[in-house]
C-alpha cells in the first residue's frame, strides 16, 4: 500500500509545474496519513520536493541567475485558502505595504480569517492568520478594504500626518459607493476617522 501511495503521489508531482505548491491533503483517499507521510518523507529527502512548513510543500524552481526561487508567502496563503475554503484578508502593517503606503517590508504578515487562528513560518517570514467575524470580511473595496483593516490594527493614535496624507490620497480613489458600503462595516471609530479625513 505505501509503495503504491509513493508511486501516485511522485506521478502527481512529475506532471506538476515547478514552484506549485503541493499539501499532503491533497493525497487524501490514495493511502493511508501515515502512507502520504512517509512518501513526502521520502521525496522531500530525494530533493523532488522541498517542506515550507508544517503540512505544505513546494517543487523546487531554479532561475539560471537567481538560483531557487521560494514561492511567494502571499501565494502559499492563497493556496491554504482556497484549500481550506476559507477567506483571508492582509491587516495592519501589511495591508499599508500592500498599498505601497509604506516601502519598509513587514517581517510578519497579518492577515484577518474566517477560518481558525494559527501561526506559522515560511523561511523567515512569520505569518498570521487572526480569526475575525463574517462582517469585518464582508468589504468590497480594493483600496478602503486595505486601508479598513490597516487602521483598525495599527490604532488611529498611531498614524502619523505623513501617513494621514497618504491614506487621504488613497481614500478618494475609491468609488464613493463601494467606501460608503465598507465604511457601514467599519467600527464606529474607523468610521468616524475616515469621514472626517474626507471632510
Amino acid at each position: 500500500m505505501e509503495a503504491k501511495t509513493h508511486t501516485y503521489i511522485e506521478t502527481y508531482i512529475s506532471k506538476k509545474k515547478r514552484g506549485e505548491i503541493i499539501f499532503p491533503t491533497d493525497f487524501r483517499g490514495k493511502g493511508t496519513q501515515s502512507a502520504i507521510k512517509k512518501a513526502m518523507s521520502r521525496l522531500a529527502k530525494n530533493g523532488r520536493i522541498k517542506r515550507l512548513a508544517h503540512g505544505i510543500y513546494y517543487i523546487p524552481k531554479i532561475d539560471p541567475k537567481l538560483g531557487e526561487l521560494r514561492p511567494d508567502a502571499d501565494e502559499v496563503v492563497r493556496m491554504l485558502a482556497l484549500k481550506e475554503h476559507i477567506r483571508v484578508r492582509p491587516a495592519g502593517a501589511y495591508a499599508l505595504h500592500r498599498l505601497g503606503l509604506t516601502s519598509q517590508v513587514p517581517t510578519k504578515r497579518v492577515y484577518i480569517t474566517d477560518g481558525n487562528s494559527r501561526k506559522f513560518r515560511l523561511g523567515n517570514m512569520q505569518v498570521r492568520f487572526k480569526s475575525t467575524t463574517p462582517k469585518k470580511l464582508a468589504t468590497k473595496g480594493k483600496i478602503s478594504s486595505l486601508i479598513i483593516q490597516a487602521i483598525e490594527e495599527i490604532g488611529i493614535d498611531h498614524i502619523s500626518p505623513d501617513l494621514e496624507a497618504k491614506l487621504m490620497q488613497f481614500l478618494i480613489k475609491e468609488d464613493s459607493r463601494t467606501l460608503k458600503h465598507d465604511l457601514v462595516l467599519a467600527s464606529a471609530k474607523v468610521n468616524d476617522y475616515i469621514v472626517g479625513l474626507l471632510r
